[in-house]
């Protein structure tokens, strides 16, 4: 029981943010991808690589990048500061850090689905009258919907699992920031066996579920193309 309840706070931590920084990536990622599916040329390809960035580099990289953006000597800082914000060391840092990893595979598995889509259709909604806005709501959406809850959930796999950016932003500030990562380093760092274990072990079994699930809907959405 000791080992649960030391536990549950990074547990429940990682769930908050990884949910968090899925739902703000979905939101942007979406918008990007809507805005770039069917552009060519060089300023979609520049913003579709940046866009895919932090997809690869290293963690620390984009940790280092959000200290120069948000942190308290930053370029957005001292205005944050003045509107009550501090991402510096809490949790919010986390949900910000986090929802930067995850945004590229959000955003590639929607621009991915969005293409798909039958452009025709679209056209023939905007001939109707329909706004971009109620294409996008009511017709390539709908259409798209399983390629992209795919990637939220790969996304949100991520999320549980982010390390480096997050331990630059957020530290590793036991009930407050420590995540299920940090709380896996911590642990191992002290030579709590027992712990890091039980943390590997939700950590795995939390991922496992989601990649599965993920693939099931990939699996599906195979055979509906195919049918």
């Amino acid at each position: 029981m000791f080992v649960w309840a030391d536990c549950s706070l990074p547990l429940f931590l990682s769930l908050k943010v990884a949910a968090l920084a899925t739902a703000v990536s979905f939101a942007l990622g979406t918008a990007a991808a809507w805005m770039l599916a069917r552009r060519r040329g060089a300023m979609p390809a520049v913003m579709d690589a940046l866009c895919t960035l932090p997809l690869v580099l290293p963690p620390t990289v984009m940790g280092y990048y959000l200290i120069l953006l948000v942190g308290r000597r930053g370029l957005l800082g001292p205005a944050l500061a003045d509107m009550g914000i501090n991402l510096i060391f809490s949790w919010e840092g986390a949900v910000v850090a986090a929802t930067v990893v995850v945004f590229p595979l959000v955003y590639k598995s929607s621009r991915a689905a969005l293409e798909q889509v039958d452009a025709r259709l679209e056209d023939a909604a905007r001939t109707l009258g329909a706004s971009e806005l109620r294409v996008l709501l009511t017709l390539s959406l709908p259409l798209a919907w399983r390629g992209m809850l795919a990637g939220l959930m790969l996304a949100f796999a991520r999320g549980m699992g982010e390390f480096g950016a997050t331990l630059m932003i957020a530290g590793s500030i036991p009930g407050r920031t420590q995540t299920l990562a940090l709380a896996i380093y911590d642990a191992f760092q002290q030579g709590d066996d027992a712990r890091a274990t039980m943390l590997v072990l939700i950590t795995s079994a939390l991922c496992v579920t989601v990649l599965v699930a993920a693939e099931q809907l990939s699996s599906l959405r195979r055979g509906r193309r195919r049918a």
